[in-house]
């Protein structure tokens, strides 16, 4: 039974559907997959406490949605196509029956090393087959998985650890990214010294380097496997069971543990693929991000293997080894629908039309856009030289926290229109709040953007940490789930993405907390104080600049900067490295005690021509002192 929106007017029934009886909107989805027992409920919510619950008590195994439920008709069809870092590696294809019979060695690997329903596991991966394999085979076996960006510092991911009590770590023993070679194993084995709760770690052979294994604790995957059955019965999980565990940055220091649970992830992830991208069998389907982010687990893993779609993993980078090599995959194997970021398409612009013109990019049919807005210029860039003008551009808004996507054109079917999401998918809900907690009705308005009905994909909970949930997402607005976003709706009713109205920087597309950037800062032994904030960069869509009171003595102002920046990325990795750092006498604070970060941000971009008032300042005149510091940039 398809459940692809097929026209525009499609659309609008489906979503007035969708809104005048969402739950039994949700039921024809949901009646489509395999349940052992189908639920007692259909939905259960409120969001003062909150608590959202999706066919409640229904029993199933996701797996059983991907495999059972497709061997017979696509157990020959490819399930991952790989494409290695280095052109020249050989590729892999992998069925959908291979990659049922590899899932399936790996869960007893687990089982055989102390795994059970319930255990949480960590995956610090690179971007291989066997990344996936690890996610499916804990959700075959029951097990909460928590995928961690092998880009994270050991600090970083020593936190997740202890966050979540994990009892394994799934690793390699090394990772090529581009023209380095990035020793992962090292990484997890200097993370592990302070976190008890690890019995064992499991290590893939990628980059064949020498790593140091530790008797009885650590193990090689193919000796893990090796001689294994390629059958495993699938645990019985409960719709409401955790599916995984997934570390995001908040606007406090600690990276905070979002929770999805199996059911309404299952089939909020298959409907937002099936219908953003208009994916049609036997179409190839590349989605450039890593299974470390939510983008990577809903629409590089779960989303299309649900759907028995074919999807491309890609272990490099952009760039490399040249400017070319996203466009050279997409003409190798006729890939159809292609969703990156705009730090991606920013950064392959500024490379001009050059590395384009080897490549007919003849196959595509959809281009997408994830992480952040698409500002117009990049917009019209991808869209013209890319899609060559005849592909739709699907601008989507979501988060780490819905699961899936939440607003975007459906490609081809509704309108597109530079830099605007567009409109919802059916079943969502989004509203426009003022800051006095009034929704704002009708066209042209501007607010904070706030969903009012629960869906199926939607956060549960933040591991061990309800009351954090409660805080963070539905406490700004009253029965609301708060993005942290603002939008605006246009004149013709479209939604714009305006960005965060938090203390969350989105960095290529990667949300950082100021609070855990500025934690890592104060690290350092001459730093005093220091405020960051997110600033308009040309590539990235927003860079870090840190503003640092510190203890000069002994040290050159460069020299320091440097040693600041070090001290980032080791404390949380490269991705939350400062692009700008400025060192200041001292930070405008009102007169108890707060920084008025309004203020650094509008220097930091630039913009010093309306600062308010500032006369109500603590110290007033450290503004103009910071000022004078950053036209000297």
């Amino acid at each position: 039974m398809s459940h692809k929106i097929q026209t525009l007017s499609g659309y609008f029934h489906e979503y007035q559907k969708s809104v005048a009886q969402p739950e039994e909107f949700w039921e024809r989805i949901a009646e489509s997959f395999h349940w052992r027992k189908l639920w007692d409920k259909t939905l259960d919510w409120n969001f003062d406490e909150p608590k959202v619950k999706w066919f409640a008590n229904g029993k199933l195994n996701i797996t059983e949605n991907i495999f059972e439920r497709h061997l017979y008709t696509k157990g020959d069809s490819p399930a991952i196509i790989w494409e290695a870092n280095e052109p020249n590696e050989p590729n892999r294809i992998i069925t959908y029956r291979e990659l049922y019979e590899l899932t399936n060695q790996f869960c007893h690997a687990l089982v055989d090393n102390g795994i059970r329903k319930g255990d949480r596991v960590i995956i610090y991966m690179p971007m291989v087959p066997e990344a996936a394999i690890a996610m499916l085979a804990c959700a075959r076996v029951g097990a909460i998985h928590s995928v961690v960006f092998a880009g994270f510092s050991s600090t970083s991911l020593s936190d997740r650890i202890i966050d979540c009590g994990a009892k394994m770590v799934l690793t390699s023993d090394g990772n090529y990214r581009g023209s380095k070679s990035i020793p992962v194993k090292a990484v997890v084995d200097e993370a592990i010294l302070n976190t008890p709760s690890i019995e064992k770690v499991i290590v893939l052979k990628r980059t064949f380097e020498e790593v140091v294994m530790k008797a009885d604790r650590d193990l090689w995957w193919h000796e893990a496997v090796a001689g294994k059955s390629k059958d495993f019965t699938a645990v019985e999980t409960d719709s409401e069971d955790m599916l995984f565990i997934l570390y995001t940055s908040g606007s406090t220091g600690k990276p905070k543990g979002v929770v999805h649970s199996i059911g309404g992830y299952m089939v909020y992830s298959y409907y937002s693929f099936m219908n953003v991208f208009q994916y049609s069998q036997g179409d190839i389907y590349w989605c450039t991000a890593d299974v470390g982010w939510i983008t990577g687990h809903s629409y590089i893993v779960y989303g299309p293997l649900l759907s028995g779609a074919t999807t491309l993993m890609f272990e490099g980078v952009p760039t490399y080894p040249n400017a070319g090599r996203f466009w050279e995959i997409i003409d190798k194997y006729k890939v159809n629908q292609f969703y990156t970021a705009p730090t991606a398409i920013r950064s392959l612009q500024a490379f001009g039309l050059e590395p384009l013109e080897p490549y007919s990019l003849q196959s595509l049919k959809v281009i997408g856009s994830v992480g952040e807005p698409i500002n117009e210029e990049a917009w019209h860039w991808y869209h013209d030289h890319i899609g060559k003008g005849n592909c739709p551009l699907v601008d989507t808004w979501w988060q780490t926290e819905t699961g899936g996507i939440m607003i975007s054109a459906l490609a081809g079917i509704t309108p597109n229109k530079p830099a605007h999401a567009s409109l919802p998918l059916p079943g969502i809900q989004p509203v426009i709040m003022d800051t006095e907690g009034n929704e704002l009705t009708g066209n042209n308005v501007e607010g904070n953007l706030c969903i009012k009905f629960p869906w199926p994909g939607m956060i549960r909970t933040t591991y061990g940490d309800h009351e954090k949930c409660k805080k963070e997402y539905f406490s700004a607005y009253k029965g609301m789930y708060f993005t942290g976003d603002g939008a605006k709706r246009d004149h013709d009713g479209y939604l714009r993405i305006l960005g965060r109205v938090d203390d969350v920087i989105n960095v290529s597309g990667h949300r950082m907390g100021t609070a855990e950037v500025e934690n890592a800062i104060n690290e350092h032994p001459k730093v005093v104080e220091s405020a960051v904030v997110g600033y308009p960069h040309e590539v990235k869509g927003q860079g870090i600049y840190a503003y640092v009171i510190c203890d000069m003595e002994g040290r050159t102002e460069a020299n320091l900067i440097e040693e600041i920046k070090d001290t980032v990325k080791k404390i949380i990795g490269p991705i939350a490295k400062p692009d700008m750092v400025q060192i200041v006498p001292g930070l405008p604070k009102t007169r108890s005690g707060k920084i008025m970060r309004r203020i650094l941000r509008k220097i930091a971009s630039g913009d010093i021509s309306n600062l308010g008032d500032t006369s109500t300042l603590l110290n007033p005149e450290v503004v103009d002192d910071i000022i004078k510091g950053a036209n000297l940039k």
